[in-house]
């Protein structure tokens, strides 16, 4: 199989060998891929170093199939992406989470559109916090994951004022001391299924919630909740 001018993002880039890189990338019309870049740390690769890093827009070229493919061209698909140092903690979670998440060949049109908007917020003036909590919705919706955000697992809608347990299985249920379950207010809820951002006690309460999602579908913890991410909700200027 030969792919041409396919946009991708690289979640990943490991040493291989003495030359090359193994590389897991992110594509619009393809999912995730893993490809070899041969020789792409010569001193006299055609391909600049630095363009294989993740987070930039790239239309890439490969050809083969199985588990890795040959990486045959490399392009900028725009302008450089330059992440502020405060949110690359932030991007590189992003990564991990679609390289958790998401399945070899697994074609993912819209999942791909939203990883877009992600960095892109992430680059521009809107609150961290905010952006993952939306990124995170939006991906596990486009994987088939979405979470019910108008109404209680019990088929009741959600109540602002009222507080829920959230079971990864079940949805927001009635909230009782005790419950190993994260607790969430249905303001929360709401404001997340609204795409309204919430204050900053609702947006820690949605933090909870979704690593209990995440952690539930993955069974374990994802590496990058070690790193400092942000939790302050946009500022209003």
């Amino acid at each position: 199989m030969r792919v041409h001018q396919q946009p991708a993002y690289v979640l990943h880039a490991r040493a291989w060998r003495e030359t090359s890189l193994l590389l897991e990338v992110f594509t619009r019309d393809h999912g995730r891929v893993g490809l070899i870049a041969r020789g792409v740390r010569r001193e006299r690769s055609r391909w600049p170093r630095g363009m294989l890093q993740p987070l930039q827009p790239l239309l890439l070229d490969w050809a083969g199939g199985g588990e890795l493919a040959n990486l045959s061209g490399a392009e900028p698909a725009g302008a450089p992406l330059s992440l502020p140092r405060e949110v690359l903690p932030a991007a590189m979670y992003v990564n991990e989470l679609v390289l958790r998440l998401s399945g070899r060949g697994d074609a993912q049109p819209r999942a791909f559109v939203h990883y877009g908007t992600c960095l892109a917020r992430l680059h521009g003036a809107e609150g961290a916090a905010w952006t993952l909590r939306r990124f995170e919705r939006d991906f596990l919706a486009e994987l088939g994951y979405g979470l019910a955000l108008e109404q209680a697992a019990d088929g009741g809608a959600l109540l602002a004022e009222t507080d829920y347990g959230w079971d990864p299985e079940a949805g927001a249920v009635a909230w009782h001391e005790g419950r190993r379950l994260a607790r969430v207010s249905g303001a929360a809820l709401l404001a997340l299924g609204r795409d309204e951002v919430p204050n900053a006690a609702e947006l820690a309460q949605l933090r909870r919630l979704m690593r209990s999602v995440i952690r539930h579908l993955l069974g374990g913890d994802l590496q990058s909740w070690a790193l400092a991410l942000p939790l302050a909700p946009p500022r209003a200027d």
